[in-house]
């Protein structure tokens, strides 16, 4: 039986509802659902706000869960940490299948523009990844890497082009930007049917509730989202709480808590500057941190048996000068506390990266009307 997580519409903006998620355990196993080619599937009952249709079919045994967590037993209570690489892998798999399918009937290939600009604010490692995964799934690449010190006008200028050029289907800024620059005006400057990161939801605060995808669900909301579906991670009915990083640039946070409220999850949503941060993460049963502050939460802050999902990815430099990427969430510290977690990083970026596929693949299929 195939069920659906996200549906598909052409529609431009959404407030319809969602389908519930359709949970499944086995003698309270978590257990990975693997789809076998949901992007060829037809999306049933449209929610119609621009997100991609994912449907699902059980085909593992229980011994699948193996390439997605690695368990361990603590003195309290087992405990889960969960490989986005893993199920990242598999949704690229099916990635792969659909963008041949589409080749093969229109002779076009999705096009992701991908927009660097400097080397000292982000990870080059994380950005070769993006670009790997994209040649792996068969999607092409037009890459423009800009000097540090470049002006905004000259970032403009280069989404300009790629708004007008009919054979680029989607815009990729990587970030952070440089300080100097306004990271909202150019996030919001890519037009709305190749925003692949889905930042044109900024434009719609002001008429929320309630929040809008003018173009798909955020990367790294989305990922999350598959995370714990995938995983068989019940949302209906828990506490949970989410940090933002306050900025407003922040649409992780806010698309999440909309996901996960649609799905009848209690939600908070935090940011790294609230008051009574840690009271307020002690009543969650599912914690989900975009903060971008390197270890903002502590062990003492985690809610026994409760679900960590850490998407930050924190630039650290060592008084040697060397530098390291690291989590919103001590790591080690809560990993003696929470049931399940993703470390950080090595947990959700790989999922921010196949849900940027997903989003490229959307994206191209709406522009030649293939379904």
């Amino acid at each position: 039986m195939a069920t659906t997580i996200f549906s598909s519409s052409s529609t431009a903006t959404a407030t319809a509802g969602l389908p519930k998620f359709d949970t499944i355990r086995r003698s309270g196993s978590v257990r990975l659902r693997p789809p076998p080619s949901f992007l060829s599937l037809k999306p049933r009952n449209p929610a119609g706000f621009g997100a991609s249709s994912i449907s699902m079919q059980r085909r593992s045994s229980i011994s699948s869960i193996t390439a997605v967590a690695t368990m361990s037993m603590s003195t309290n209570f087992p405990r889960v940490k969960l490989d986005g690489k893993a199920v990242a892998e598999e949704i690229g798999d099916e990635i792969t299948d659909e963008v041949t399918r589409m080749k093969d009937a229109t002779g076009v290939t999705p096009m992701l523009a991908v927009i660097v600009v400097g080397e000292k604010n982000h990870s080059p490692v994380h950005l070769e990844n993006k670009l790997q995964a994209c040649e792996a799934a068969g999607i092409k690449t037009n890459v423009v890497r800009l000097s540090d010190d470049s002006s905004e006008e000259e970032v403009l200028d280069c989404i300009s082009r790629f708004n007008e050029e009919p054979s680029v289907h989607g815009i990729h800024i990587q970030l952070p930007l440089p300080r100097h620059m306004d990271t909202a005006k150019i996030l919001t400057a890519v037009r709305v049917e190749k925003d692949v990161d889905g930042f044109s939801s900024l434009k719609t605060r002001d008429e929320q509730p309630p929040f809008k995808f003018p173009s798909v669900i955020p990367c790294t909301a989305k990922g999350c989202m598959e995370l714990l579906y995938r995983c068989d991670l019940r949302i209906k009915g828990k506490s949970v709480v989410v940090i933002g990083n306050g900025t407003d640039t922040d649409i992780v946070a806010p698309a999440a808590a909309y996901l996960l409220q649609r799905h009848g999850a209690k939600v908070t949503v935090v940011h790294r500057g609230t008051e009574n941060l840690k009271e307020i993460i002690k009543q969650a049963d599912i914690l989900i941190s975009a903060a971008e502050r390197a270890y903002l939460v502590r062990a003492r802050w985690i809610k026994p048996r409760a679900i960590v999902i850490d998407t930050g990815n924190n630039m650290m430099t060592s008084h040697l000068g060397s530098c390291q990427f690291v989590g919103d969430v001590c790591y080690e510290e809560p990993y003696e506390w929470a049931s399940v977690i993703t470390p950080a990083p090595g947990g959700v970026e790989s999922m921010t990266t196949a849900m940027l596929l997903s989003n490229t693949l959307l994206i191209a299929k709406r522009a030649l009307k293939f379904e």
